[in-house]
């Protein structure tokens, strides 16, 4: 028992940073009805944005640490959020009334682009590197369970990000207007709603939130690679499927049960650690075999 708990807190770590990924899928979905392809290498490229940050910023001597720190996330996370703010003006605006696989193109092309740019241009970009953000090493065990502060963090920090996100959906102008353009386009132009703005600050929103992920994907593990983004963009995206491609709530339901699914088959299935991806995209076939339309989609009706 004291195992299978310690393998739910592990899993609920991973869940929570590809739900955090597979949110921005949903959410770029959901208002502009296109899959960025290129979504986690951006995602991860915030962890490597914020490393070039925080070298900067630790050459200033009379900045504190705590300091460097916060300015290190905020200008990454911001930095970020501009980055996914260009793909859309440069990847997805020019081909928005082309057919849909011009854009999937065009972002999977990005996708490699982002990689071998930080492979290539990054200082000893091909080498895995070690990430200079950490929590305090404090941890408690009660009964074999043993709870890190980094999982309490991470789970802190998710719950405010989802928080504050449903809040600015549900409660502020431009959050209405996402809704809107996301439940019918053409309605919303009709309403005066600037299009170009709501499908720019979508962009921005799910690379600041996709930041957030790479950054604590980098603190969990002690260690960034350039080409993170492959695998994390195919588990993020299958988590946003499982969900209902464009619901977020679907989306972090989604990602914590691929999270659980690959900690309980490290753990539990022999020599299980290479097979963990195997297993999870197993139960993602299960879902689309026998729930389409995912956990929390609609199933739409086209008449022809």
């Amino acid at each position: 028992m004291v195992l299978v708990i310690n393998q739910v807190i592990t899993g609920l770590m991973l869940g929570i940073m590809y739900a955090l990924i597979a949110s921005g899928f949903s959410l770029l979905f959901g208002v502009l009805n296109v899959v960025q392809f290129a979504h986690a290498d951006v995602c991860f490229l915030g962890a490597f944005v914020s490393m070039a940050v925080m070298t900067f910023l630790s050459k200033i001597e009379f900045f504190p640490t705590w300091l460097v720190i916060f300015l290190t996330v905020v200008s990454a996370v911001l930095i970020t959020g501009l980055i996914g703010s260009i793909v859309e003006k440069i990847c997805v605006k020019p081909f928005r009334k082309s057919p849909g696989l011009i854009i999937l193109l065009s972002t999977v092309a990005l996708g490699f682009i982002i990689r071998e740019g930080i492979k290539i241009f990054y200082p000893s970009g091909a080498s895995p590197k070690l990430f200079p953000l950490s929590f305090p090493q404090w941890a408690f065990s009660m009964g074999g369970v043993t709870v890190r502060f980094s999982n309490i963090m991470i789970i802190i920090i998710a719950g405010i990000i989802y928080f504050l996100l449903s809040i600015f959906i549900n409660k502020t102008k431009i959050g209405l207007q996402i809704r809107a353009t996301s439940q019918n386009v053409e309605a919303a132009q009709v309403l005066g709603i600037d299009l170009d703005k709501i499908f720019m600050i979508t962009f921005f929103l799910a690379s600041t939130i996709g930041a957030v992920a790479g950054i604590l994907n980098g603190i969990y593990y002690n260690i960034v690679k350039f080409d993170m983004g492959l695998m994390g963009g195919i588990i993020g995206f299958s988590a946003a499927v499982m969900g209902g491609l464009g619901n977020v709530y679907g989306a972090i339901i989604g990602g914590l049960i691929l999270g659980i699914v690959e900690s309980f088959t490290m753990a539990f299935v022999p020599g299980g650690s290479p097979y963990k991806e195997i297993f999870a995209f197993i139960v993602v076939v299960l879902f689309l075999l026998f729930k389409p339309s995912g956990i929390l989609g609609k199933k739409v009706i086209e008449k022809v």
